[in-house]
């Protein structure tokens, strides 16, 4: 049988990709840790983000075999998987489904989350991520949106005691939940990076997204637009726009979105900052303007994020 933490409802699928496929989303909640767990226990594992086969997502994935094999197919690439494996897969990746991948699966855990979850601080783009302690390991070695890690059997109780406790501290709710949860997310994800016995020079990020997104990560915080990004990696609006969109299953007006919703999250969480001055920071004009992009992204107010934040 399978369950999930109270946070199930947050996975949503909330339109497509540039390429078409369904694209599901992780909806933060005010005041609540932004991480999803789910455990099977029946023998049957389902896709547990959506109903609706192929589709993709804009957070992180890790899933950790603890009893049994089978399959899963993630960019048209399939993945073997068995008794201790962990595997990851990156925002953007597109998860298709396999007849039969997970009838061998016999227990297994599957932990949702965006990377803000684990550092608020980051910066949105894998690119970024090549050097960041917790987060790399989810950018692969390769094109592909998965990464399977071998966990030694010696490891595996402390990865099951980790996820167990994270799921009670989701379920349960007890003081200091949020904290806890946070805290045994990062034990996973330090257990997960040392499961890397090298990482090698070129992790197959190519050179047009790595310089798409320092522009991005340099310059969201000022009135930034499609034609700045094209113009600062010298291609035309059409193409940057069809390569992006390929490549991450966004466009870059949604990456910088992204990006300047995250600083908000943080300015709104760390600092006394009014919305007004928030506004500024994070590169929009007008105040107005912000506060319903942040309600359109979160379902509430900047005012009311902060307040049910602290």
């Amino acid at each position: 049988m399978a369950h999930s933490s109270d946070h199930d409802g947050a996975l949503r699928p909330t339109g497509r990709n540039a390429q078409g496929v369904p694209l599901v989303d992780y909806v933060r909640t005010a005041g609540l840790p932004s991480v999803t767990v789910a455990h099977w226990t029946d023998g049957t594992v389902r896709d547990h983000t959506s109903p609706m086969g192929v589709h993709a997502h804009d957070f992180l994935v890790l899933f950790y075999v603890e009893r049994g094999d089978g399959e899963m197919r993630v960019d048209d690439q399939d993945w073997p998987l068995t008794t201790g494996d962990a595997f990851v897969i990156a925002p953007g990746a597109v998860i298709g489904p396999k007849e039969d991948a997970h009838e061998g699966v016999v227990e297994a855990w599957a932990v949702f989350f965006p990377a803000d979850a684990v550092d608020p601080a980051a910066a949105s783009s894998l690119v970024s991520w090549r050097t960041h302690p917790l987060l790399s390991p989810f950018i692969g070695h390769h094109r592909g949106g998965g990464q399977r890690f071998r966990v030694p059997p010696e490891d595996r109780p402390a990865w099951l005691g980790h996820l167990a406790d994270l799921d009670a501290e989701l379920l349960g709710r007890r003081d200091g939940y949020a904290d806890a949860a946070r805290a045994h997310l990062t034990l996973l994800l330090v257990r997960l990076g040392r499961l890397q016995v090298a990482v090698p020079d070129d992790l197959g990020v190519e050179p047009l997204l790595a310089a798409v997104f320092d522009v991005v990560e340099n310059r969201y915080h000022e009135p930034i637009s499609l034609r700045d990004v094209a113009d600062a990696v010298g291609l035309t609006t059409g193409h940057l726009t069809t390569v992006i969109g390929r490549r991450t299953g966004r466009t870059v007006q949604q990456w910088i979105t992204e990006r300047r919703m995250r600083e908000s999250r943080r300015l709104l969480a760390d600092t006394d900052l009014t919305i007004a001055e928030i506004t500024h920071r994070v590169g929009y004009r007008e105040t107005g303007y912000f506060v319903r992009r942040f309600r359109a992204a979160h379902g509430v107010t900047p005012a009311a994020w902060r307040k049910a934040g602290r």
